[in-house]
């Protein structure tokens, strides 16, 4: 299994890192252009939906991707594609920075759901050639800012389930080299609903 994950992350580092896209942006600026992404995501962005993302505490490289593929339509949405129209790549870095900086509000796992969700997470399925979830985005939910991978830690149940299906229909695509797609995939329903409910108990 360990192979497995050296192998995996070996060849994401590979092909990604010359592409990285580190964020450098004004935290006390983008509070102010981030008026607008509060009513959705609330001022500090703990949002209140479940369905909303929340944005606090979010590696900022992974935020400005996020935007840049939604303008460009790498990412499917609506909503988010018409918000960010008008922002220049500083807006989306100094946006990114401001909730990079503010402390996101940890939620509680679904005890039912902690055992099966826990062994995905820390260890895979070598079974299926599922490597541990926590190989990108750490232990403790936190992610890898400088790889570009977000956190996870705290994230609605609701909304993350919803990402984790995109990714295994297809709908959404714009994960490296396709990793979230493999990975769900191979995954049933209820392993993806103890995961999505995991990891907001994460911290």
């Amino acid at each position: 299994m360990k192979k497995l994950v050296i192998a995996l992350i070996s060849a994401v580092f590979s092909g990604f890192i010359p592409n990285l896209v580190l964020a450098q942006g004004d935290a006390a600026a983008g509070q102010a252009k981030s008026a607008l992404c509060a009513s959705c995501h609330a001022a500090d962005g703990n949002s209140q939906i479940a369905t909303n993302p929340k944005l606090a505490g979010q590696n900022a490289s992974y935020m400005v991707k996020q935007l840049k593929d939604f303008k460009a339509g790498a990412r499917p949405g609506v909503t988010m594609s018409a918000m960010v129209l008008s922002l220049s790549e500083q807006d989306m870095e100094d946006i990114a920075a401001w909730y990079a900086s503010q402390k996101v509000t940890v939620q509680g796992a679904d005890p039912a759901a902690v055992e099966l969700a826990e062994t995905l997470y820390k260890a895979g399925n070598k079974d299926i050639a599922v490597a541990a979830c926590s190989a990108c985005h750490s232990p403790s939910g936190k992610g890898n800012a400088q790889a570009g991978f977000p956190a996870l830690s705290g994230q609605h149940v609701a909304y993350t389930l919803l990402q984790l299906k995109d990714f295994r229909s297809g709908v959404r695509q714009n994960d490296l080299s396709g990793m979230m797609q493999t990975v769900t995939e191979r995954l049933t329903d209820k392993e993806l609903e103890a995961l999505a409910s995991y990891v907001s108990g994460l911290n």
